[in-house]
C-alpha cells in the first residue's frame, strides 16, 4: 500500500486529521509553512508512534538538522538544497533527497542519490522545496527507478493522488498545499486525501477478510497436517452453510440473549473522563457477560456448529481460564464431553478458573512442555484433535489457527462491534473517534474492530502487551518485535529467532502470553488501518487499580493492557472526542496475581 505523508503542518488539530497518515512533516526552512524546533516538537507529541515525523531543510547546517533530529524528535530528515553525500553521510536518521523534474536528464540523477529515499516534484517558485504544480509524470516510465526508494510530490491533491499512484507506483505520496483552503490546511481535505490514497487498499482489506480461501492478504491459509486437512475442510464447509442459514443465526441469537445476557452496555465512564481531561470514555462491558468475558460469544457459537456436524467431544485450549471457563460452561449446557488443555505455568497463576472448569465438568489436562502457556496449550489441543478427529471439534478460543478459525471467532465475536456501533449513535449520535482493544490471539479486539473498518474516521489501536519491556526478552509484543512465520496452522508474525524457531513470549497476563498474533490483524497492521503498541505489565497493573478506583469496575489483565493505552491515547484527544474502551473481562480470576503484585496496597 502507498503510503501517505501530510507536510507542512503548524497546528494541532491538523495533526490530528492525519492520524491515518504514514508521515507528517515539518518545514524548517524559510518558508510560509515554517515551524520552529520547539513548535514542532509541541506537535510531534499528538503524533501516534508508528508514525514518521519529518523535518524539511534547505541548505542548513549538519548542527541545525542535528538539534531538530535529537530535540523534536524526528525520524527522517527530507533535504530541498544543494547539501553534499557528506551531510548525507552524517545524518544519524533516514534521509530524503528532493529533485526537481523538468526533463529527462533530471531523473537520470535520481539512482546517482546516495539518500535512502529520494523524492520528486516540480521546481519552486518562491522558495525551493516545491511549488504546488504538477509535472510530468511520464518523465518516471520506463525509466530503471528503484520505486521503493521513490516519494512523489507536487500538485497532489484528493482528486488526481490516484492516477499518480497508478502512474510511477512511489512509495509514498506527499502533499501539502493539495490539502488547504486559503493558505491553510483544511482537516476535511487532509483525510479526504489519505481516503482516496489509501481507500482502495482499505477496501480490499475488507474483500479479503470474507476471502474464501482464509487469507488476510498473505496471513492465514491452512497449514494443517494430512490428517486433519479433512476435518478443517469438513469444518470450513459446515461453517459456510450455516452461517447463511436463518435458523442457525436464530438459534445463536437466542443463546446470546437468554443465556449470555446480551445485550452488553456502553458504559459512559464520567469519573475516569473527568480524571484523564480528554475525550469522552465509554467501556463496553465484556465484563458482565455470563462466565465474565467475551469468550462465551464464541464458544456458544462453535459448539452450536459443532452438534450441527454430529460432534458431540469438544477439545480446547485456554490461558487465562477465560475461554477455558466458557468452553466448560457450554459443554454443561449441550451435555458434550469436554478436555481443556492448559499450561502448567498458567494453572498456577488461574487456580479459581482451573476448579471452575472442573465444577462444570470438564477434564483440565495440564501441559508441561515448554514454557508451560498458551503456545504450549494450543499445541497439545492440536495434537489431541488430530488422535480424535472423527468425532471431536476443536473449539478455538482466539482469532487465529488455520481457516476457517480465524473468520469463524471474527464472526462470532463482532457482536462487541456491532452492539457498540448501534450503541455509541444512540448516545452521541455519531461513531466514536477512537476505539482501543487488548491484543493477544485477538478475538475481542477483531470482534470489537471488524464493524468499524470501514469507517476510517474512527482510529482503531490494538494494546499488546509488553511484559518487562519489548527491549527486553521477556515480552509478547508480537506486532512491534514479530515477523512473518506459520504458527499453529497459519501464517501470521511470530516472534522467533533468525532459525526461526518460535521464542517464548511473556506477560503477567496469561490472556496475552502468546507469541503469534491473529493473521487478519497482521493484515490491518500492515495495510495501516490498525495501529498497535505495547504495554508494559507495570502500565497495565497501574490501570487495574486507577479504574477500580475511579469506576468501581476490577478490570482483567488483559483488559488493563487496553485502559493503559487508552489513558495514553487521551492524552492527545479533546473534550469534544469520543473514546471506546472494550473491557473484553473481568478481574476475578486476576485476583491471586493482583493480592502479589499489589501487596501493600492502601
Amino acid at each position: 500500500m502507498t503510503h501517505v505523508k501530510i507536510c507542512g503542518l503548524m497546528e494541532e488539530q491538523h495533526v490530528k486529521a492525519a492520524s491515518q497518515a504514514d508521515a507528517i512533516g515539518f518545514v524548517f526552512a524559510p518558508s510560509k509553512r515554517r515551524v520552529s524546533i520547539e513548535r514542532a516538537q509541541e506537535l510531534a507529541r499528538l503524533a501516534t508512534n508508528d508514525m514518521q515525523r519529518i523535518g524539511v531543510f534547505v541548505n542548513a547546517s549538519y548542527e541545525e538538522i542535528d538539534e531538530a533530529v535529537k530535540t523534536v524528535p524526528l525520524t527522517m530528515v527530507q533535504l530541498h538544497g544543494d547539501e553534499p553525500d557528506e551531510l548525507i553521510r552524517r545524518i544519524e536518521v533516514p534521509v530524503i533527497q528532493a529533485f526537481s523534474i523538468r526533463t529527462p536528464d533530471d531523473v537520470e540523477k535520481l539512482n546517482k542519490s546516495i539518500a535512502d529515499y529520494i523524492l520528486v516534484d516540480a521546481p519552486g517558485t518562491d522558495y525551493r522545496g516545491g511549488s504546488g504544480h504538477v509535472f510530468d509524470w511520464s518523465l518516471l516510465e520506463n525509466v530503471d527507478l528503484d520505486h521503493s526508494r521513490l516519494i512523489l510530490a507536487g500538485g497532489l491533491n484528493r482528486d488526481n493522488v490516484q492516477a499518480a499512484i497508478s502512474q510511477t507506483a512511489p512509495f509514498m505520496v506527499d502533499v501539502s498545499s493539495g490539502v488547504e483552503t486559503d493558505g491553510r490546511k483544511d482537516e476535511a481535505k487532509i483525510q479526504q486525501f489519505i481516503l482516496q490514497a489509501k481507500g482502495d487498499s482499505m477496501e480490499r482489506t475488507q474483500e479479503k477478510t470474507i476471502d474464501p480461501v482464509g487469507f488476510f492478504g498473505r496471513y492465514g491459509g491452512q497449514f494443517v497436517p494430512e490428517t486433519l486437512m479433512k476435518a478443517v475442510k469438513e469444518l470450513e464447509a459446515a461453517y459456510e452453510e450455516a452461517k447463511n442459514d436463518p435458523g442457525f443465526q436464530e438459534e445463536y441469537q437466542h443463546y446470546l440473549s437468554e443465556y449470555v445476557g446480551r445485550e452488553q452496555p456502553l458504559t459512559f465512564a464520567a469519573r475516569m473522563t473527568e480524571a484523564w481531561g480528554g475525550p469522552k470514555i465509554y467501556l463496553k462491558r465484556e465484563d458482565l457477560n455470563h462466565t465474565g468475558a467475551h469468550k462465551v460469544n464464541n464458544a456458544i457459537g462453535q459448539a452450536l456448529l459443532a452438534q450441527r456436524m454430529g460432534k458431540r467431544k469438544i477439545v480446547a485450549e485456554t490461558g487465562a481460564g477465560q475461554h477455558g471457563v466458557a468452553t466448560a460452561t457450554i459443554c454443561a449446557l449441550f451435555d458434550l464431553d469436554c478436555v481443556v488443555f492448559m499450561g502448567e505455568e498458567d494453572i498456577k497463576r488461574q487456580q479459581l478458573n482451573v476448579f471452575r472448569m472442573k465444577l462444570l465438568g470438564a477434564r483440565v489436562e495440564s501441559v508441561t512442555k515448554g514454557s508451560g502457556t498458551l503456545k504450549d496449550a494450543v499445541n497439545e489441543a492440536l495434537r489431541y484433535w488430530v488422535t480424535n478427529v472423527e468425532d471431536t471439534h476443536y473449539l478455538i478460543g482466539s482469532a487465529l489457527g488455520p481457516h476457517p478459525f480465524p473468520t469463524m471467532v471474527r464472526d462470532f465475536q463482532s457482536v462487541i462491534g456491532l452492539e457498540t456501533k448501534r450503541q455509541i449513535l444512540d448516545k452521541e449520535g455519531r461513531l466514536p473517534d477512537a476505539i482501543v482493544a487488548c491484543v493477544g490471539g485477538g478475538s475481542n479486539a477483531i470482534g470489537m474492530f471488524h464493524p468499524f473498518v470501514g469507517d476510517e474516521k474512527v482510529r482503531l489501536i490494538g494494546a499488546e502487551a509488553a511484559g518487562e519491556g519489548v527491549d527486553t526478552e521477556r515480552h509478547a509484543a508480537t506486532l512491534t518485535k514479530g515477523s512473518e512465520g506459520v504458527l499453529h496452522g497459519a501464517m501470521m508474525k511470530i516472534l522467533q529467532d533468525d532459525a526461526g524457531q518460535v521464542q517464548e513470549a511473556h506477560s503477567i497476563s496469561a490472556g496475552l502470553d502468546y507469541p503469534g498474533i491473529g493473521p487478519e490483524h497482521a493484515h490491518l497492521a500492515d495495510s495501516g488501518r490498525v495501529t498497535y503498541q505495547a504495554i508494559t505489565d507495570d502500565e497495565a497493573l497501574a490501570s487495574v487499580i486507577e479504574m477500580s478506583r475511579l469506576e468501581g469496575i476490577i478490570p482483567a489483565l488483559e483488559s488493563a493492557h487496553a485502559v493503559a493505552e487508552a489513558k495514553k491515547q487521551a492524552q492527545s484527544m479533546t473534550a469534544d472526542e469520543l473514546l471506546v474502551i472494550c473491557v473484553s473481562g473481568r478481574g476475578d480470576k486476576d485476583m491471586a496475581t493482583y493480592a502479589e503484585k499489589l501487596e501493600g496496597l492502601s
